[in-house]
């Protein structure tokens, strides 16, 4: 009744294996991105403070440490804006790559099923035919439910990002006419 060979088993869990290596190599390359950035910015804000505190303790009179003090915070404001769009320019484009894969993986997946299905389908004893088109529905029911997920992700994903643009830019903004008045 199933026509499903063993040959056929193992190329899909072969594809299987390849496209988990695949996920993995791209959540580990994202990370290592992140890792990498921490660390550059760790390296350069320590050396950034211990600058800026020597400079302050050079201050001469109070409007001069006023003055190292408030584009201290302003630099210090505009570093950590740009950090932060690197952190999320590196989680988009993990995630970007990392949903393309899923959703080449989903969609094998799913042309596979659908083979199996209707294999399955032509091997049907008869007087199935009912119980076959109620699999076949809640199969087509199911994917479409995937891929409106999908859709749904994307949608929440661009949202987010274009949010955390907006807030920075405000962030930028405040910091700025903050230290213009101070």
């Amino acid at each position: 009744m199933n026509t499903y060979t063993p040959e056929q088993l193992i190329a899909t869990n072969q594809a299987n294996v390849q496209a988990l290596a695949g996920l993995s190599n791209n959540v580990f390359a994202g990370i290592e991105k992140l890792v990498e950035l921490n660390l550059a910015a760790s390296k350069a804000m320590m050396t950034e403070s211990f600058d800026n505190m020597q400079s302050i303790m050079g201050a001469k009179d109070p409007s001069e440490f006023l003055a190292l003090q408030t584009g201290s915070l302003q630099s210090l404001a505009e570093k950590s804006t740009a950090y932060g769009k690197h952190v999320v320019a590196i989680v988009t484009e993990s995630g970007a790559e990392l949903a393309q894969m899923v959703e080449g993986n989903v969609a094998q997946v799913q042309k596979d099923i659908s083979a199996l299905v209707e294999n399955m389908a032509k091997n049907a004893p008869a007087g199935s035919e009912a119980a076959v088109a109620l699999f076949k529905n809640t199969l087509s029911a199911s994917q479409n439910a995937i891929e409106s997920a999908q859709k749904t992700a994307k949608n929440a994903m661009t949202v987010a990002e274009s949010n955390y643009s907006a807030m920075t830019e405000q962030a930028v903004k405040a910091t700025k006419s903050a230290t213009k008045k101070a």
